[in-house]
């Protein structure tokens, strides 16, 4: 179906690869769109064929210990999200989304060939041994960990920086000033999310498969040919892509009010709100030095964080304005939106340290637990499928049954506030790890009654199914903190800083793992010596007390965070006491 002729034939925001206007009829659309969901689906693809079974490679081939290879995957995944602030930054301030994806991809297939390249040769991993306790293994040591963490974190430096720009990419793509094209980005991001879990699902299954049962070797060797023919296919619609100006990071913006306010320190604030920089008189700015700029949503004065008004007032003392000494009202308005989300920002950090459990010690379980079925044996990685499986129920689930019962009862259109359902997902979470605690209670009574306390790599006469229910319920809290996180962060959000939405919530992921890091170093070194709660042997350790810690913590958490989400204001029910209608933001997935 042909666009609108009265919309014309180039659009004015965007250019084509050789830096003219783009032409509607042979640029962007669902052609280019096509050809970064298969980059989105490779990337997702290799990372997770990667992370949800490296500990067992850690443990059984690299022969590290249990504590340390779970620290070793969750410092690798929260590096990988971390780095997708770096490589937004990057994208919005200094290189562009194609670049910054091109140029991520290519060290990411870097790294991922470094890795197989490992498992090949001999001398970078240490000999093999027996794991039934009789003998030591040797660790990997030197040369050996060297190439091994230089793999994983060029690894992560690439899945950052492709992982922060691809979705926003295939956004651009379409034209929201058009109906026709904007409902088409309403179903990119749907396309987007089947994507994202058609690689989940290939990685936790077939390549988990491969490499237990061929070899590390063709299992990582198949992640590295997947990144690069993702790289060789986003490369290949270079000429169809549509390209947006830089838009520069709204960390800048959130640095530039603080040294403005901090600069003006002394400088006493105007009794009349009125009396501050604002929008109108900086658009009187830009009229006289003849330049044209997109104008704000202009937001009221609030009274909290009033020393960051400072930054908002006119020093006499200085000659020429610019943005690091002088900021409008809205700029200064924006950065207390941000503000005021960080308790809620702060308190969905722990729900993601419990999430990385899924990845370590729960793989780790799988590995000693019965996992026939018939006479197939499940990789223990691939209990994944459950998590993910929970996931892709879940959202229907709400959909349907759960959002036209909310809506009824709680009156409210949407049904779950995202407030509401990020308590939901950490409420799961709690739930997740008192059924992972009771589990591992079992497994241990079990292995102390077939004697194989003593032999780390003997398979306990118990079913790994009964680790399912650990996974589901993660699965499903994901689900609801994930869609509420973004929804959340989306909303509030000033819509000049619609980035920040994705630096919020995926920081929350990096800090999550990187406090499940820091709890097990912890918890290893405190009880490392006489009774171990996380020795290299699980069965002789007290991983269930860890579990019971996580659990603690996360009501602590639960009870933090109720404190805070019953206190905030959304953002279009503070702009609607004023008398301000809230302008609509674009849609975001990762």
């Amino acid at each position: 179906m042909s666009l609108p002729i009265i919309q014309g034939k180039t659009l004015s925001d965007a250019w084509n690869y050789r830096g003219k206007p783009a032409d509607r009829s042979n640029s962007g659309g669902w052609t280019s769109a096509a050809m970064i969901l298969g980059t989105e689906a490779c990337e997702r693809l290799t990372t997770l064929g990667i992370a949800v079974n490296l500990v067992t490679y850690l443990t059984e081939t690299m022969h590290l210990g249990s504590a340390t290879s779970a620290t070793t995957v969750t410092n690798f995944l929260g590096t990988s999200f971390l780095l997708c602030l770096l490589g937004g930054f990057v994208a919005d301030t200094f290189l562009g989304r194609y670049l910054t994806i091109g140029i991520f991809a290519t060290v990411q297939a870097t790294g991922v060939t470094i890795l197989t390249i490992s498992t090949i040769v001999p001398s970078l991993r240490p000999p093999k041994c027996n794991r039934d306790g009789s003998t030591a293994c040797t660790p990997a040591s030197g040369m050996q960990l060297i190439i091994l963490y230089l793999a994983l974190y060029m690894t992560a430096l690439g899945t950052g920086g492709l992982k922060s720009s691809v979705s926003g990419f295939g956004s651009d793509q379409f034209d929201d000033s058009d109906p026709e094209e904007k409902s088409r980005m309403t179903n990119f991001f749907n396309w987007f999310f089947f994507f994202i879990n058609i690689g989940s699902l290939c990685s936790v299954t077939i390549l988990v498969y491969i490499q237990d049962n061929l070899g590390r070797e063709w299992g990582y060797g198949i992640c590295a040919c997947a990144i690069v023919i993702g790289l060789v296919v986003f490369l290949s619609g270079t000429r169809r892509y549509r390209f947006k100006k830089l838009v520069g990071s709204p960390l800048t913006q959130i640095a530039a009010v603080f040294v403005a306010a901090w600069k003006k320190r002394h400088l006493e604030l105007p009794s009349d709100a009125s009396l501050l920089f604002e929008i109108d008189d900086a658009a009187e700015g830009l009229k006289k030095k003849k330049k044209k700029k997109k104008k704000k949503q202009k937001l009221p004065h609030s009274k909290e964080y009033r020393f960051l008004d400072r930054a908002a007032v006119k020093d006499p003392s200085v000659a020429e304005a610019n943005k690091w000494n002088l900021a409008t009202l809205t700029d200064v308005e924006e950065v207390k939106l941000v503000i005021r989300m960080l308790p809620i920002w702060a308190t969905t950090i722990m729900f993601w340290s419990v999430h990385a459990q899924m990845t370590t010690f729960s793989v780790s379980q799988a590995n000693t637990m019965d996992r026939h079925m018939g006479k197939f044996q499940i990789p223990p990685a691939s209990l994944w499928v459950f998590f993910i499986g929970s996931i892709l129920l879940t959202v229907p689930i709400y959909d349907r049954i759960i959002a036209p019962i909310t809506r009824k009862f709680l009156k409210n259109p949407q049904g779950l506030t995202p407030l509401q359902r990020i308590g939901v997902g950490l409420v799961l979470s709690i739930i997740a790890m008192i059924a992972a605690a009771l589990t591992e209670i079992k497994r241990l009574k079990v292995a102390s009654s077939h004697g194989l306390t003593n032999n780390p790599s003997a398979q306990i006469p118990m079913t790994v199914f009964w680790l399912i229910p650990q996974f589901l319920i993660v699965g499903s809290g994901e689900a609801f903190i994930y869609t509420g996180q973004l929804d959340f962060f989306l909303r509030e959000c000033p819509k000049g800083m619609k980035t920040m939405s994705t630096g919020l919530f995926l920081s929350t992921l990096s800090l999550g793992f990187f406090l499940s890091s820091l709890l097990v170093t912890i918890v290893h070194k405190v009880t490392g010596t006489k009774h171990p709660w996380l020795p290299d042997n699980l069965n002789k350790g007290r991983l269930y007390d860890f579990y019971w810690l996580l659990a603690i913590m996360s009501c602590l958490n639960l009870v933090i965070y109720f404190v805070f989400a019953k206190r905030y204001v959304y953002k279009d029910k503070r702009l609607a006491d004023h008398g301000i209608e809230l302008e609509e933001a674009e849609p975001t997935f990762h």
